[in-house]
């Protein structure tokens, strides 16, 4: 999840169960904690879509549609 016109540095929110996680899309530094296995697939989520992310987050600070970016198949 992202929130339009967040706060820098981009970033966007993950959920697994009660857990939840901010993760930076440039650098990958997360904010919380979850589950090794759940924040892995997370991780790997990020470096497939970073660039997606990016231009989801530009979009979301103009108040803009963000798209759909797909999940981990």
């Amino acid at each position: 999840m992202m929130n339009f016109k967040d706060h820098a540095p981009p970033h966007f929110h993950a959920w697994y169960g009660e857990y939840k996680v901010s993760v930076s899309i440039r650098d990958g530094v997360v904010t919380g904690s979850m589950p090794q296995r759940a924040l892995k697939l997370v991780f790997d989520w990020l470096e497939l879509h970073r660039d997606d992310l990016l231009l989801a987050w530009e979009r979301a600070q103009k108040g803009e549609p963000l798209g759909r970016i797909e999940p981990l198949t």
